[in-house]
């Protein structure tokens, strides 16, 4: 047990760490996108939605906060594997190549770490945006069985009457979906749970579950800027 293999930050360990965590983080994007869905209902629905959630309280603050702190393991994990094997390749003065079928490696999985950061600060801007209001909104209320509530919807709708914030989210949906394509993956890859002859099924449901997950976060800008009035 003391050998370097299972200690938590070994090259294996920082690959089980960046999976796991990126499956949770999977499962909080699959999570946060049904909610969204709720923004095809319309205003009452969606307002409702996201006020049964700041009723939580207390509950909700430590969701967040153990949020954060899973995104953040995520990025420290994936850049310490990533430059464990920008090293490696240096040692040895490798050249990257395609490896084909065993590896599934290509240009997208080469660049993770610029997706991944791309998507980190996408983010931050996402939720300084609509969870904190930094850039207006904050004060928008409307009423909800007779109680005053954030109206969050009439702020998501103002942002996406704006062609120029439709065209950035629309472009971050398009890498999000190159990003979890590979790292659906890889994933379980890193936590050894693929069977060689379960590869190609994993691979592709990496392909359907990330297609999924871009094409539905994908329209609703769309939507919202051409079918809603603000």
């Amino acid at each position: 047990m003391g050998s370097s293999r299972f200690q938590l930050w070994s090259s294996v360990g920082r690959k089980l760490l960046t999976g796991l965590t990126g499956l949770a983080l999977m499962g909080f994007i699959v999570t946060h996108l049904l909610g969204n869905l709720n923004l095809f209902v319309g205003g009452d629905a969606f307002n409702g939605y996201t006020e049964a959630l700041h009723r939580m309280g207390a509950l909700l603050i430590a969701a967040e906060v153990g949020l954060a702190g899973l995104f953040v393991l995520h990025a420290i994990t994936a850049i310490a594997v990533w430059l464990g094997k920008k090293k490696a390749r240096s040692i040895h003065n490798s050249v990257v190549a395609s490896k084909g079928a065993p590896s599934k490696q290509t240009t997208f999985s080469r660049t993770m770490i610029i997706t991944g950061s791309v998507l980190l600060a996408f983010v931050v801007l996402h939720v300084l945006q609509f969870r904190f209001g930094v850039f207006g909104g904050l004060d928008y209320t409307t009423t909800i069985d007779g109680k005053e509530v954030r109206d969050l919807y009439r702020l998501v709708v103002e942002t996406f009457q704006n062609p120029l914030w439709v065209a950035g989210y629309m472009a971050v949906m398009v890498l999000l979906g190159f990003h979890l394509r590979h790292g659906f993956w890889s994933a379980f890859q890193s936590l050894g749970l693929l069977d060689p002859r379960l590869r190609p099924l994993a691979y592709s449901a990496g392909v359907v579950v990330a297609l999924g997950i871009a094409v539905g976060f994908f329209v609703m800008p769309i939507y919202l800027f051409a079918m809603v009035e603000p």
